[in-house]
């Protein structure tokens, strides 16, 4: 069908189980023999502090244990991606899929499920801490060993899920343990463990794609709850150590796809305001996606975004249209080429979406994106020229990739408004009137 319209395919490679999380209207587990051998060793599971385990996704400590009867869990995924390519062979040759986005974490996201529904977690909380397992904790101890502090543990003063920052030890913004030197060397190996799982993984989808005309691409989650606190507290929980001003939690994470023939960085939360948020969360979705996105581009890699909640409003919409081309369709004034996503991933296809005047404003949100013009099928025409997959480069060791942390540039400047609008209150207006015709004549 696909095909037959003249359209393209995105394909995710999905490690991770559906159900739990926002947005999730089913539940999928990982395979039955996978879950065995968690019954057996459940440290294959993330864990908490209080021991909880999340099924989600197998904990990143055992990506290289051989746990899965003879295999590793990297091997794994390596050998669902090698099916998906021998199977779908006929898709790839032909060009309609031009996309893989590769899983790497709970909801396919790179992150620690520091953040589970199904175990309580209400927004706007911190979140939880999720090395318990006995091998990331073991990873731990030997990192501290080597580092002259062997009696450096695992953190227990992260709080619980629902805990506000300055509720915890570890948060506080006011002589918090993150502030430490130990609780400094935690979050740089809990961070940098999240970033060798997904250059791993990606390293394995660019050998297995290699001279596929697509491009790779990574989720990477918009945490924008607590961005205004001193300490991110969200964020460090989920595995990215972003400080602000101090330190830059997504340039390293950019730098390391770089490599990976430019694979793209797909962002959420596009479609938020500040203003939208509760003060109390001290939330910042608009400088947290202005952050991501500027991180990106400033490592010469392709970005994306997306979303996170469903969305069929004009003001989220126009907001989603600000973020894909923050200076707008042309460049005022000069100075280089405008800004702009490689592309915009949309949640989701509901009979929501498909109902009355939410389609009708759907449509013209589709037709601004393309900034009024007419479809082109054709990738090379609308600036984003389809190659065949070339070989990562050679590993970037760690040290050259935190490099990119310190001394955060400021993001690059965004426009107020969108110059793509799909109406205000007038338009409104029009709905309603429309809405009140077809309601008589149903």
């Amino acid at each position: 069908m696909v095909r037959d319209e003249g359209l393209k395919l995105q394909a995710i490679m999905s490690f991770h189980a559906c159900g739990g999380n926002i947005g999730d209207a089913v539940n999928i587990p990982i395979p039955q023999w996978v879950r065995e051998v968690g019954d057996a060793d459940p440290d294959v599971f993330y864990t908490s502090c209080s021991g909880a385990r999340n099924r989600e996704y197998l904990t990143i400590g055992v990506d290289d244990e051989p746990l899965f009867h003879g295999r590793t869990a990297i091997q794994l995924y390596a050998d669902f991606m090698k099916s998906f390519r021998e199977n779908m062979a006929d898709f790839l040759d032909s060009g309609l899929i031009v996309d893989i986005e590769v899983g790497l974490g709970p909801a396919g996201e790179l992150r620690y499920p520091s953040y589970p529904e199904s175990q309580g977690w209400v927004f706007p909380g911190t979140g939880q801490f999720q090395c318990y397992d006995k091998y990331l904790e073991a990873d731990f101890k030997a990192a501290a060993t080597a580092a002259g502090h062997p009696e450096w543990d695992l953190p227990r003063d992260g709080g619980e899920y629902n805990d506000a920052p300055d509720d915890t030890g570890f948060f506080a913004a006011e002589g918090g343990t993150y502030l430490t030197e130990q609780g400094r060397f935690f979050v740089t190996w809990y961070s940098t463990k999240l970033i060798e799982h997904g250059d791993t993984i990606l390293d394995e989808a660019n050998k297995v794609f290699l001279g596929c005309r697509v491009k790779l691409a990574a989720k990477v989650s918009g945490i924008h709850w607590w961005y205004r606190h001193p300490s991110h507290a969200a964020e460090l929980a989920a595995g990215y150590y972003n400080l602000g001003d101090r330190r830059d939690g997504y340039r390293p994470i950019a730098r390391m796809l770089s490599r990976h023939d430019g694979a793209v960085l797909n962002f959420t939360c596009a479609e938020m305001r500040d203003d939208e948020q509760p003060e109390a969360a001290m939330s910042s979705p608009e400088g947290l996606v202005r952050q991501a996105l500027s991180a990106g581009w400033r490592e010469g890699v392709d970005v994306a975004c997306e979303n996170a909640l469903s969305r069929y409003d004009r003001r989220g919409y126009k907001q989603m249209l600000l973020n894909a081309r923050p200076n707008g369709v042309v460049l005022s004034g000069g100075g280089g080429p405008p800004l702009r996503v490689a592309a915009v991933t949309y949640l989701r296809l509901s009979d929501e979406l498909m109902a009355g005047k939410n389609f009708r404003i759907f449509r013209t949100f589709v037709r601004k994106m393309h900034a009024d013009q007419d479809y082109c099928a054709d990738p090379a025409r609308y600036g984003r020229p389809i190659r065949p997959l070339e070989r990562s480069s050679p590993e970037i060791p760690m040290d050259r990739l935190l490099e990119a942390a310190p001394a955060p540039e400021a993001p690059f400047p965004f426009d107020p408004e969108t110059d793509m609008s799909v109406g205000g209150g007038l338009a409104e207006a029009v709905d309603w009137v429309l809405d009140k015709i077809a309601w008589i004549f149903t």
